[in-house]
């Protein structure tokens, strides 16, 4: 980019900076032309998009040999973990076509795999990994025989013996049909039967709920622009919209780890796409759907169905030939553009690659681009193009460049690059700024709590529940869009793969807007920071109630408290006052007035100033209060290393205990930072055995996030949880209580779909059952 970038003069990278939706065509055609001259511009398109047979995205025989070969060493020293590694790298590059030791390559891998996975006990996997071995190849006396011990080891009697009859029937060598068989009369003797156990996607168990939604919503103009309202009145925790998405894309930073098109975490027997080197798939229906080839059966194999009883020949075919007629076929192919071993989808930006996939669908549903508008109102998305900093205008122009260049070599008539075609998807990208949606999983650390031999939670592992939110996809939803900004949301989007889910998180009156948070709320960052993130990510200037009425979080997050300890004012360096005092005119209310009066005054900001308590006027020195703060947080910053370490000592505690001191003396007591010092030393107590000591800081933390996010907030939900595996390791009966309030907060998020998202609600709720049945 930046050498692309250099090649562009000054008065032309002026003309771009001050370009309008209008001139934006006139701008690409300077800009192409320009390029169109450069040997340096061809070269990178060259290196983007280059013959799949030198491209580094592409298959290659000789390293899916020799990563076999590593694996083999690692699987006969017993090195299972890494052998399985191997074999996983070694099928994300082996050709589909290619054989070793006369037999397919890619099916001996599946097969390597599968025997690795049974040793680590993964027997489901491994019966996936023998399916798709015997789909290249039915005959692989190998793959029926691994088939056998995984059904075996899962009590699957019934489909053992078949897969060993089969494995019987196409092994040519005597030794190895005697080994079968004497497999095949241990089996028989257990006299058990069981159901077959065929592969199926990794879909996540919220598939099973088929909630409807409970309220069809109207969308309305405001000076926010086009937004969702309700005609009627809502509950809190209704679900109001569901929806997939127009295109997604994986992010970068997941694409080892998450399937790329359902984007959960990847098994361990992870689908490599047959054609190229890049993406990985949870399953089959996965890598098909975004538009994968079905592994291949050789026709010669079909031989062996010929002397096979009816019921042996449906069962093998079941295996070998499975169907994926439910899938959704009304889409295009996400992935199928991107799949001819092509650098671009790996090198550019997620953003870019997301607007490859927009152009790809509409070019591939028969959308053209003769007309200068019809990508853009396709989508119908609001952008802001004309808002755009100078630079950002520029790199748009580029990256839609680069991009229809390398889309033009696998749309060659369909897509031309001119002025036109690249105007359009400048506007793209400008609208999947504004408008694409992160898709967020929740991240939990280990378990919620193991148990000890009473059965109760053991005394250590509160803390391994300490839950994030991870992004791990951007995808355009076009009626999810829609719903516009606040910082202090009435409604929360969560996914079961790739579909978004929206609920009221409280109750919405006739006409309200419903209103969700595009990253930041009250009381995670200050109002300017909040206004400042929004501005740079989002190109818009927040103007919902919590940025323009003043409130409790915003005026106490970082604020220092009064020098006189009986009063509780809080005391803001310019930077927030500033913010804050532009506010005053808006929040006015009786209400309002007598949540803010423990804090401030009602003309505070027209008689203090920075550095000045909006109680009672006293004045405190930010600068000294700020190295004392700096000082203490040192002690924390230890002891945050230490219970990463898992190794606290007691000297370090005793630090930061000192420090806390120091810090409730200078900061407000709602200050987050407080909080945070609170919830390290609950964890540090944790880890020490002192778990009432770890329940007292943990809700002393928890009383300065309730006041910070409200009561409600899943924050809320995420740090009770906590609490209540200690409380439940001390066997202290306010845990059940604590457990009670946190399924309600995560069902008023999530529904009837908080328990198949979090299975820790399960765990806590058998604890309680048990707690109570105990002390009964």
């Amino acid at each position: 980019m930046e050498k692309l970038k250099s090649l562009v003069p000054e008065n032309l990278k002026q003309t771009v900076g001050s370009s309008t939706v209008d001139d934006l065509p006139s701008s690409c055609s300077f800009l192409l032309r320009l390029f169109q001259q450069s040997q340096l511009f061809f070269q990178v398109i060259g290196d983007l998009a280059m013959d799949p047979e030198n491209a580094l995205c592409g298959k290659k025989k000789d390293a899916a040999l020799e990563l076999k070969r590593q694996g083999n060493q690692c699987f006969l020293k017993g090195d299972y973990a890494p052998a399985l590694v191997y074999y996983s790298q070694a099928l994300q590059v082996a050709p589909m076509n290619a054989v070793d030791m006369d037999k397919n390559l890619v099916a001996t891998l599946y097969v390597n795999r599968a025997s690795v996975l049974l040793k680590m006990d993964l027997q489901l996997e491994c019966l996936r990994d023998c399916n798709r071995a015997l789909q290249i190849s039915s005959n692989y006396a190998k793959a029926w025989y691994r088939r056998g011990k995984a059904n075996a080891s899962m009590g699957n009697f019934h489909d053992a013996i078949r897969d060993f009859q089969m494995s019987k029937s196409v092994e040519v060598s005597f030794n190895g049909k005697k080994q079968v068989d004497d497999e095949l009369k241990i089996i028989q003797r257990q006299h058990k039967r069981s159901n077959t156990v065929l592969e199926h996607s990794n879909n996540n168990k919220l598939d099973d709920f088929d909630e409807p939604i409970q309220v069809k919503l109207h969308v309305t103009t405001s000076n926010k622009g086009r937004g969702m309202v309700s005609p009627i009145e809502i509950p809190p925790s209704s679900l109001v919209h569901v929806e997939e998405p127009y295109a997604l894309v994986i992010l970068k930073h997941c694409r080892e780890t998450h399937c790329h098109y359902c984007l959960n975490e990847l098994p361990a027997d992870k689908v490599p796409c047959p054609s190229c080197s890049i993406p990985l798939y949870c399953s089959q229906r996965c890598q098909i759907q975004a538009g994968g080839r079905m592994l291949q059966n050789v026709p010669d194999n079909k031989e062996i169905l010929k002397d096979l009883s009816d019921d042996l020949r449906k069962y093998v075919q079941e295996i070998t030939l499975p169907s994926f007629a439910d899938l959704r076929t009304d889409d295009v192919p996400e992935h199928k553009h991107e799949c001819d071993g092509v650098h671009w989808p790996v090198i550019l930006p997620s953003e870019i690659v997301l607007a490859g996939r927009i152009v790809a669908k509409f070019v591939g549903q028969g959308g053209v681009f003769a007309d200068a508008s019809n990508l853009v109102d396709m989508l119908n998305l609001s952008h802001h193009f004309s808002e755009m900093h100078a630079d950002s205008k520029l790199e748009c122009i580029i990256y839609s460049i680069i991009l229809s260049s390398c889309l033009r070599q696998f749309f060659p008539s369909q897509l031309p690059v001119n002025e036109n075609t690249i105007s359009q998807i400048v506007i793209l990208i400008s609208q999947i700024r504004t408008n694409s949606i992160s898709i967020v999983r929740m991240k939990s650390f280990d378990a919620p709590g193991s148990r000890d031999q009473s059965g109760r939670l053991s005394s250590v592992v509160p803390f391994t529940c300490n839950m994030e939110q991870v992004r791990v996809g951007q995808a355009i939803y076009t009626t999810g869009s829609l719903f516009n900004h606040s910082c202090k949301p009435n409604i929360h989007a969560y996914f079961n793969s790739r579909t978004l889910f929206i609920r009221t998180t409280a109750s919405v009156t006739v006409g309200c807007p419903l209103e969700l948070s595009y990253g930041p709320q009250v009381g995670q960052l200050d109002c300017k920071d909040r206004l400042k993130l929004l501005e740079d990510e989002y190109s818009f200037k927040c103007q919902c109630s919590g940025c323009s009425m003043v409130h409790i979080p915003d005026l106490v997050l970082n604020a220092f408290c009064c020098i006189n300890s009986s009063c509780c004012g809080v005391v803001l360096d310019r930077s927030i006052f500033n913010c804050e005092n532009k506010k005053t005119k808006d929040y006015l209310t009786v209400d309002e007035q007598s949540r803010l009066e423990p804090f401030m005054l009602t003309d505070s900001f027209l008689h203090a100033g920075p550095s000045h308590c909006l109680k009672c006027g006293s004045y405190r020195n930010i600068k000294s209060s700020r190295s004392t703060v700096d000082e203490a947080w040192i002690h924390f910053t230890r002891l945050q290393q230490e219970i990463n370490s898992n190794r606290v000592s007691e000297t370090t505690v005793s630090d930061a205990l000192r420090a806390l001191c120091s810090l409730k003396s200078t900061l407000h007591a709602y200050n987050k930072r407080i909080a945070e010092a609170e919830d390290n030393l609950s964890q540090a107590f944790c880890l020490l055995g002192k778990l009432e000591l770890a329940a007292d800081h943990c809700k002393a933390s928890i009383r300065i996030l309730e006041k910070l996010y409200g009561e409600n907030h899943i924050t809320i939900g995420n740090e009770l949880l906590k609490l209540s595996s200690i409380l439940l390791s001390v066997g202290d009966c306010n845990g059940v209580e604590c457990i009670k309030r946190l399924s309600e907060i995560f069902r008023c998020h999530y529904g009837w779909h908080a328990n198949a998202m979090f299975p820790f609600l399960n765990i806590l709720e058998e604890e309680t059952h048990k707690f109570v049945s105990t002390d009964v």
